[in-house]
């Protein structure tokens, strides 16, 4: 009994993933020229379960949204050494120092439209993204399955949300968003390395490239 309704509940998250994936039907049009893409810290949301009077809920915030941008890195840098990819990805240290240089870090990011921070980054396009949590996920989570947790909501540690924005126009291209769960992955970088792998039918890059504006017109 516990078995199918296991079952069923693996299949309903399956289910989920997939709607919690959006391309705009732009996307070829609009990337067919992209060599460069940058990845930002991802804007958190900590709304800890166990807080301490010390904690410093922004300095913890930011910690995480730079700890999503490390992990996305040695994804993309791994997956590069597999598989060739039609994109590359800006050093992230390079991304950080450019900023800086501007002024611009965690705390100020947000008030920046994607084509201003593209246009200084130098990059064809954003990876960015949100994260809701009620833990540190950079500290670890833990993975021990209980079967009630899936009923008490006990499992659930937050959301995450992935897009990829058009450099020229501003215009969000991908979207992914998941659930944060003791399946999802034990760490950050854990998390990223999963989540990608589900997602990776779906992920436009991965797919042969169609000809870019600029082919079309020779």
């Amino acid at each position: 009994m516990k078995k199918a309704i296991l079952l069923i509940i693996l299949c309903a998250n399956v289910l989920w993933s997939q709607k919690n994936i959006y391309e705009s039907p732009k996307f070829d049009e609009l990337s067919s020229d992209h060599q460069v893409l940058a990845i930002l810290p991802f804007l958190t949301n900590l709304e800890l379960r166990e807080q301490s009077p010390n904690d410093d809920i922004k300095t913890l915030e930011e910690h995480e949204g730079y700890a999503v941008q490390d992990a996305f890195e040695t994804y993309f840098s791994q997956r590069r050494k597999k598989k060739k990819f039609p994109v590359e990805f800006q050093n992230i240290k390079d991304t950080r120092a450019i900023l800086a240089q501007k002024g611009i870090d965690y705390k100020n990011m947000d008030v920046y439209t994607i084509k201003e921070l593209s246009e200084i980054l130098k990059v064809d396009g954003i990876i960015s993204g949100t994260l809701d949590l009620n833990m540190l996920l950079s500290k670890g989570v833990p993975t021990e399955f209980s079967f009630a947790d899936y009923f008490t909501g006990n499992s659930n540690y937050g959301r995450i949300g992935v897009k990829i924005s058009d450099g020229y126009t501003g215009k969000l291209l991908w979207k992914y968003e998941k659930e944060i769960d003791k399946k999802a992955g034990k760490n950050t970088t854990d998390l990223i390395d999963k989540m990608m792998k589900l997602a990776i039918r779906k992920f436009p890059y991965e797919r042969e490239r169609k000809k870019s504006r600029k082919d079309s017109t020779n």
